[in-house]
């Protein structure tokens, strides 16, 4: 994206326009909340992947069931009644259910998973190494460079 600059008579530096720092601004700024946003998204991604949804219901319900409660007995009593499990709310038979039908999709799914940590692989045993018995070779670089030894000369008798 090209900027839009003007020459300042005398100071021979150019200087971006006004309407040019603001377009500048502003698209660093949509930068920077595109960037919040998908941040804000996978963190609510992660959260509802782990469960914590239901957590956040169900802690709204035993809150609405303890002020409720609390209405018509005292507070340790409304603690009681809430926690016994004997008293559940139309809140907690939705968070149940819904816990429920995520267990048996879970459970039933179609495709068996493959565990691709788990697979089984073929070991091969290398043999050690044996080394080879070479007869001693003994060749020096004066030996090559002349012609072999003449042998003595035989006597003629």
């Amino acid at each position: 994206m090209a900027f839009l600059f003007r020459k300042d008579r005398g100071a021979g530096l150019p200087r971006r326009d006004s309407a040019t720092l603001t377009f500048v601004s502003l698209l660093t700024s949509l930068v920077k909340m595109f960037r919040a946003a998908g941040r804000l998204v996978t963190i609510l991604a992660l959260c509802c992947a782990v469960g914590l949804h239901w957590i956040a219901l169900q802690s709204l319900a035993w809150t609405t069931m303890i002020v409720e409660y609390s209405k018509r007995a005292p507070l340790r009593a409304a603690i009681t009644q809430t926690f016994d499990g004997a008293h559940p709310c139309s809140l907690c038979h939705a968070v149940s259910t819904g816990k429920n039908s995520e267990k048996k999709t879970d459970l039933q799914s179609p495709t068996p998973k493959i565990d691709m940590i788990c697979a089984v692989r073929a070991i091969r045993l290398i043999p050690a190494f044996a080394p080879l018995a070479h007869a001693p070779v003994t060749f020096s670089s004066l030996e090559i460079a002349h012609s072999p030894p003449v042998p003595p000369p035989r006597s003629l008798s």
